[in-house]
C-alpha cells in the first residue's frame, strides 16, 4: 500500500505538467505564429515479483511474468508545427509563410533566431524589424522616400518610390528549415533556437526546396484548438483526482490495518 501511494504520488505530479502545458497553451492564443505543444508521459521502472520463463517444475516453466509499476514521468512537451488560421493585417510588411520554414531574426546579441511571427516593421534606419527591434536576417533596408512596399511569394521584396512607376528590388527574404523542427528550443517572443537535435538550418528562397511561399498583407495565428485543449484539461483533471483517490484509499487501507484488534 506504501508503493501504491509513491506511485498514485507520481501520477498527480504528471497531471500538474500536463495541466501547465495546457495552460500556456490557451494563455497563448491570440499569440502570433505561438505553436502549442503536448505532454507525452512514459511508465517508470517495474518490480518484478516473478520472472517469465523460469522453471515452476521439472517439466513446465512460468509463462507470463509477474510486475508491479511504479508510477510515471514526463519525458517531453512536443511542439505542434501544424499552420494556424491566416488574419489579414492590410500591413504589406506583414507575411504568412504558406508550407514549412521560419523567418531569419538576428536578435540584438548576434544569434540567429527563428520564428513563424511574420509581424515586422520598420525600424528609425528603414529596416525591417521584429515587434521587439530584431533584424530579418538577411537585413533588409527600405528607401526613405518610398511610397509603396511589395512582397513577392518568392521573398522578392521591391518598392515605388516618388515619381517612379516602377518597383525596384531592394532585397530578397531568406527561409530556414530543419531536418527535425520539434526539436527547436522555445525561447519566447515567439523564437526558437538551434540545437543538436533540430540540425543546422537547411536556407533557401521561398518557394525552393520543400520551403513554403510568402504571403504578404496577413499574418500567421496559434494553432491552439480551444475544444481540444479544453478537453484534455478535463481528462488531465479526472486523471488528478483518479490517483488523488488512490493515495486516499491506500490511506484508509492503512488506517483498517493499524485498527484491528487481536
Amino acid at each position: 500500500m506504501l508503493r501504491a501511494m509513491y506511485t498514485a504520488a507520481t501520477g498527480m505530479q504528471a497531471q500538474e505538467l500536463n495541466i501547465d502545458t495546457i495552460a500556456h497553451n490557451l494563455a497563448n492564443i491570440n499569440t502570433t505564429g505561438f505553436k502549442s505543444r503536448r505532454a507525452e508521459f512514459h511508465d517508470l521502472v517495474y518490480q518484478n515479483m516473478r520472472q517469465a520463463g523460469v522453471s515452476a517444475t521439472a517439466t513446465t516453466e512460468i509463462p507470463v511474468s509477474l510486475q508491479v509499476g511504479l508510477g510515471t514521468r514526463p519525458v517531453a512537451t512536443e511542439m505542434n508545427l501544424k499552420q494556424g488560421d491566416f488574419m489579414s493585417t492590410g500591413s504589406s510588411l506583414d507575411m504568412v509563410i504558406r508550407g514549412q520554414g521560419f523567418f531569419q531574426i538576428r536578435k540584438s546579441d548576434g544569434e540567429i533566431a527563428y520564428t513563424r511571427n511574420g509581424n515586422f516593421h520598420l525600424n528609425s534606419e528603414g529596416n525591417i524589424v521584429t515587434s521587439e527591434g530584431d533584424l530579418l536576417d538577411p537585413q533588409i533596408t527600405i528607401p526613405e522616400d518610398q511610397t509603396d512596399i511589395y512582397i513577392g511569394a518568392d521573398g522578392i521584396v521591391s518598392v515605388t518610390t516618388a515619381g517612379q512607376t516602377t518597383p525596384q528590388q531592394v532585397g530578397q527574404i531568406q527561409l530556414a528549415t530543419f531536418q527535425n523542427p520539434v526539436g527547436l528550443e522555445s525561447v519566447g517572443d515567439s523564437m526558437f533556437l538551434q540545437t543538436e537535435a533540430s540540425g543546422e538550418p537547411i536556407t533557401g528562397t521561398p518557394g525552393d526546396n520543400g520551403l513554403g511561399t510568402l504571403l504578404s498583407g496577413y499574418v500567421e495565428q496559434s494553432n491552439v484548438s480551444v475544444v481540444e485543449e479544453m478537453v484534455a484539461m478535463i481528462v488531465s483533471q479526472r486523471a488528478y483526482e483518479a490517483n488523488s483517490k488512490v493515495i486516499s484509499t491506500a490511506d484508509d487501507m492503512f488506517s483498517t490495518g493499524n485498527n484491528i484488534v487481536r
